[in-house]
C-alpha cells in the first residue's frame, strides 16, 4: 500500500473500534462538569502516579518529552474549556476567552517544532522508539502548521450553549480551517510518528471531525481536546498497542508518501490562507477584533441552531434575538 504496510481484517476492525471508542468517550465526557472532572482530573492523577512512570519511560515509543508535554497540554485544554463552560464569570471574561485559541495555538506550535526537529535530524532509522525518515516533507509540513496557526480566528466570538450540556461553541472555526488542520495534523503524525499514524492520525482526527459535522456543530475545538486527551492517555498507558501488538500498523516509510501528504497539507493551508485574506480584505475585517466567517452558511447554521450567541452574532446570521429568546 502507498501510505501503510498491508492492513489485516483485524486491524481494520480495530480502527473502527478506536474511532467509535473516542467518539463515545467524548460524548460521555462532555455531558456535565462531574463527568469532565472524572475523566480529566481523577483518571490522569491515577495514571500519573501509578501507570505512566512505568509505561512511558525512557526507551518507550511514548517516553519522549513531546508525548509528556502533549498529554498534559491536552488535559490543560480540557480543564480550561470545562472551567469556561461552567464558571459564569469566565464566560464573560475576554481574557479567559483567549485561552481556547491560545492552547490550540500552543499545541500546533509544539507539533511544528517537532516536525522541524525531525527534519534537522537527518534520521533514517529508529529514534526514540519510532522509525523516522527525515526530509523536505518535515519542513513543508512545519510551514503548513505555522500557516494554520496564524489562520486561527474568531476567539472573541466563543460562547456557551444555553442548554443542558453547555458546550463551548466556536462558530468562526468553520470547515475550511478544520479540513486544513486535519490534513496538516495527519501529515505531522505521519512524518514524526508514522507507525502510529493509522490510529493517531486518521482515526483520532476523524473522531473529532464527525461530531463537529454531525453531532454538535460548532464545538470542534472541544471535541478535539477531549479525543486527543483520551488518545494520549491510552497510548501513554499502553504504548505497545501502536508499536508491538497484533493491531499495530506500520507506515510504508516511503519518501514519495511522506512528500505527498506534506505537499497536500501545505497546499491546503496555503489555500486556506488565500481564502481568509480575501475575506478579510473584502469585509475589511481585522481577525484580532471581529469574526471573519460570520457571513458564511456554516457560521450561520451554528449560531441559528445553538442558543447562547450574542446579539451581534445573531444579527450577522440574520436572526432576530427576540425570536431566539422565545425559543429557548
Amino acid at each position: 500500500m502507498f501510505l501503510f504496510e498491508s492492513i489485516t481484517l483485524a486491524q481494520g476492525v480495530m480502527w473502527f473500534v478506536v474511532l467509535g471508542a473516542l467518539i463515545g468517550l467524548n460524548e460521555l465526557s462532555r455531558r456535565g462538569p462531574w463527568a469532565g472532572m472524572f475523566f480529566f482530573i481523577a483518571v490522569p492523577v491515577v495514571l500519573t502516579i501509578f501507570v505512566w512512570p512505568h509505561t512511558a519511560g525512557e526507551g518507550s515509543s511514548t517516553g519522549t518529552w513531546f508525548h509528556w508535554v502533549k498529554v498534559y497540554s491536552a488535559l490543560a485544554g480540557c480543564l480550561g474549556f470545562l472551567a469556561i463552560r461552567y464558571i459564569p464569570r469566565l464566560q464573560r471574561n475576554r481574557w479567559a476567552l483567549m485561552f481556547p485559541a491560545g492552547i490550540l495555538a500552543l499545541n500546533i506550535l509544539e507539533a511544528c517544532i517537532r516536525d522541524f526537529q525531525v527534519g534537522a535530524m537527518n534520521a533514517d532509522g529508529m529514534v526514540d522508539g519510532v522509525y523516522m525518515l527525515s526530509g523536505s516533507w518535515n519542513w513543508m509540513n512545519g510551514v503548513a502548521g505555522l500557516i494554520n496557526l496564524l489562520a486561527i480566528t474568531g476567539w472573541m466570538g466563543i460562547y456557551i450553549a444555553r442548554d443542558k450540556v453547555q458546550d463551548m461553541i466556536y462558530p468562526d472555526m468553520i470547515w475550511p480551517w478544520i479540513i486544513a488542520y486535519d490534513l496538516w495534523n495527519f501529515a505531522y503524525v505521519y512524518n514524526c510518528v508514522g507507525d502510529h499514524s493509522f490510529y493517531a492520525g486518521a482515526a483520532l482526527l476523524i473522531s473529532c471531525t464527525i461530531p463537529a459535522f454531525f453531532i454538535r456543530k460548532g464545538a470542534w475545538l472541544q471535541h478535539r481536546a477531549h479525543t486527543l486527551a483520551f488518545w494520549m492517555m491510552w497510548t501513554m498507558a499502553v504504548p505497545a498497542f501502536v508499536s508491538d501488538s497484533s493491531f499495530a500498523v506500520e507506515s510504508s516509510h516511503d519518501p514519495a508518501a511522506l512528500f505527498t501528504v506534506s505537499a497536500i497539507s501545505l497546499a491546503a493551508n496555503l489555500a486556506l490562507a488565500v481564502y481568509q485574506i480575501r475575506k478579510m480584505r473584502a469585509g475589511r475585517k481585522n481577525p484580532l477584533k471581529v469574526e471573519i466567517y460570520d457571513d458564511t452558511p456554516a457560521y450561520r447554521r451554528v449560531v441559528r441552531s445553538i442558543p447562547g450567541a450574542s446579539e451581534a452574532q445573531l444579527a450577522a446570521a440574520g436572526v432576530e434575538p427576540a425570536r431566539v429568546e422565545a425559543a429557548v
